[in-house]
């Protein structure tokens, strides 16, 4: 299994701190345990920031990078190593493993956070957090700041300014690293196997539940400990829903079913969305708008490399879906006036991807300056044209209606084009009815 290095993780730190001022301190929480139902929590998931710049996996920590300090300049505040614990909960590293494993130059315990902060950051001109994630957070911070301006007498000197420091750490995060994409590539190359599991196991009278199950059980089974986001398993009208989640219905022969669904590894996601019918053979209205979304995300694709745009994509799939829904009849007029007026939003309203990374919607500016970001190598993100013609519209015809889909897969820029980490599952037409139909039973 694939997993992220020391080195790289303190060449992060060491990249950050050098976009942070002089005299500067920065100040990142963890995530903390949630209760799911009484004194059950939900899986907890580190904040992806925190684990970005650590490695550090426990809840109720804070990392503090403070660039020059001569006893150190990366501190952790952890939980305290307690053997009584960690006979129900499991293992804690403790500020000494804080130091030993995760590489902090200095770590204390978390429940003398208020006695120790307030003193590492008197002096400082700037504290950076993630300010207005977490209101709580938000709280504690300025009670550590009023803390050290109630000893200005005594001559402290509290911080003067506060910034934001998503900036610095989501446009360090935006482009992945060679380790990165290789994680990436395992979850992606799992999650094809998951999909192409769930086409084989289809068929008409199954449950929407039971093709999840499916995909979830090729993930687990291959070393994910959770899906990188609820899957979404969408069989006939239940394919026009976007954020679809419920997955109860019966799959009815006829149906197309849509499964938006990728597994997390190493807290990398994947992110792939496939299209097929259920009883193994596209009816002829499903084929012709299921290859008119293909030829979209193809052309998109083609719009994937270095010096491009992040809207291009979007662009170049909006002009290829209303040139084919006019010729298919459900749009009419002139090509460039439905685009500016933008009559194709019935049928496919959200825009074409997004960044992909330790968050499947990951973190990045789209715009920088006002102007669309230009795409560099290293960077991921989806391609995932749709069409979603509701069965309730009457303005189409009746054989279109109740058809959804969407193709989605990963796509990293390279420095002559890109590269698709999601190749793996089928979805050309006749390659899911080969696959569905015994044409190739195998997983690999």
């Amino acid at each position: 299994m694939k997993r992220i290095s020391k080195a790289e993780f303190a060449e992060r730190r060491t990249r950050l701190m050098e976009q942070m001022d002089t005299g500067s301190i920065a100040i990142v929480p963890g995530a903390v345990e949630t209760i799911r139902n009484n004194d059950v929590h939900h899986p907890f998931r580190q904040n992806s920031n925190v684990m970005y710049l650590s490695g550090f996996a426990e809840p109720d920590a804070v990392l503090v990078l403070i660039p020059g300090r001569e006893q150190g300049q990366y501190i952790l505040f952890v939980r305290d190593k307690d053997p009584e614990r960690e006979i129900w909960d499991g293992y804690r590293a403790g500020p000494e493993g804080a130091v030993a494993e995760y590489d902090a130059d200095d770590a204390f315990p978390i429940d003398d956070i208020d006695d120790i902060l307030p003193g590492l950051m008197e002096g400082r001109s700037r504290v950076y957090s993630p300010m207005g994630v977490d209101d709580a957070f938000d709280h504690q911070l300025m009670v550590w700041v009023n803390q050290i301006r109630s000893k200005v007498r005594t001559g402290a000197r509290p911080p003067e300014d506060f910034s934001d420091i998503s900036h610095l750490l989501h446009d360090l995060r935006l482009i992945k690293s060679r380790q990165e994409i290789a994680i990436m590539r395992e979850a992606a190359t799992i999650s094809a196997r998951a999909h192409k599991r769930a086409m084989l196991a289809c068929k008409p009278g199954k449950m929407e539940y039971q093709l999840q199950a499916e995909i979830e059980h090729e993930c687990m089974l291959a070393g994910s400990p959770w899906p990188a986001y609820p899957a979404i398993v969408g069989a006939g009208a239940n394919g026009c829903i976007l954020h679809y989640i419920e997955n109860n219905s019966k799959i009815q022969d006829g149906d197309l079913v849509l499964i938006d669904a990728g597994c997390e590894m190493q807290y990398y996601a994947s992110d792939i969305t496939r299209t097929f019918p259920a009883n193994g053979h596209f009816s002829e209205p499903q084929r012709q708008l299921y290859d008119l979304v293909l030829a979209s995300q193809y052309a998109a694709i083609d719009q994937v490399k270095p010096g491009n745009t992040w809207i291009s994509a979007h662009e170049t799939v909006v002009r290829v879906l209303v040139e084919g829904l006019v010729e298919l009849g459900i749009l009419q007029g002139d090509i460039n006036q439905l685009i500016e007026q933008e009559s194709y939003k019935p049928f496919f309203m959200h825009k074409t991807g997004h960044w992909l990374g330790m968050d499947v919607h990951d973190v990045g500016d789209y715009k920088v300056g006002g102007e669309w970001r230009v795409l560099e190598p290293g960077m991921v993100l989806t391609i995932e044209p749709g069409l979603y013609i509701s069965p309730h519209n009457q303005d189409v015809d009746e054989r279109w209606r109740g058809i959804g889909i969407r193709i989605e897969d990963d796509v990293v820029v390279t420095r002559d084009g890109c590269d698709i980490l999601t190749r793996d599952v089928p979805k050309e037409a006749r390659d899911i009815e080969s696959l569905m139909n015994g044409g190739q039973s195998s997983l690999f």
